[in-house]
């Protein structure tokens, strides 16, 4: 699950692409996306029928005549579940929707505006939805990141300082733009292109794999 109550902070952009490496290691995956903007679910609509397949939840919707559970039901065997969350989540829908996920990631950006409000969202989960920090249930992304700047050092401050593990320092770069313009993530895209960035994800994908591994509880639909 990504979460972080801040819109603009790459939450679309982390879920994207960790559901296209999912799709792409082979792994049946489904992309549920709660945030109102639908930016996953217009992801999704745009992915080639050839590529990795990836089913679309648009759980922003309330189609009327349709239950919830049927709404947010999986395809039998879904193995891996990305879950994309609204900004603006309030204390109560924060603990709701973060109580089963196996692997909370929360994307921070290097401004003080954005480090001030993810110090907030880590306390609330750490306190209001009391998430246990050294289960490692819970990660941190420094996104679009440049390095060598006053601001990326307050950033990687704040980090150190907290007790949560910070599993990816991605920088800001265009080929995420020109991917999710094709439905795709950063993994599709040919190796030369994508190599730099593919190498900054290393880590993240292996705390990805390390909860998959060791789940929270049996997967099952949120929401």
């Amino acid at each position: 699950m990504v979460v972080n109550p801040k819109g603009g902070s790459g939450k679309s952009t982390l879920a994207t692409n960790l559901a296209s490496w999912c799709a792409h290691s082979g792994y049946r995956t489904a992309l549920m996306d709660f945030d109102a903007q639908g930016s996953s679910t217009r992801w999704a609509g745009k992915r080639d029928a050839r590529r990795a397949p990836i089913q679309a939840i648009a759980a922003y919707e309330r189609p009327e005549g349709v239950t919830r559970t049927f709404q947010l039901r999986l395809l039998p065997g879904t193995e891996r579940l990305i879950v994309d969350t609204p900004a603006a989540l309030d204390v109560r829908l924060l603990t709701e929707v973060t109580r089963d996920a196996d692997g909370i990631l929360l994307p921070v950006l290097p401004s003080d505006i954005d480090i001030h409000a993810a110090s907030h969202c880590i306390g609330d989960l750490l306190v209001a939805a009391r998430i246990n920090a050294r289960t490692d249930r819970i990660a941190v992304v420094a996104n679009r990141v440049r390095q060598n700047t006053r601001i990326y050092q307050a950033l990687m401050r704040f980090l150190a300082s907290l007790q949560i593990p910070l599993v990816g320092i991605l920088r800001d770069a265009q080929i995420y733009v020109h991917a999710a313009a094709a439905g795709l993530g950063i993994f599709e895209l040919p190796p030369r292109l994508a190599r730099r960035d593919i190498e900054q994800w290393q880590s993240l994908l292996e705390w990805t794999n390390s909860r998959s591994e060791h789940p929270h509880e049996q997967l099952r639909t949120v929401g």
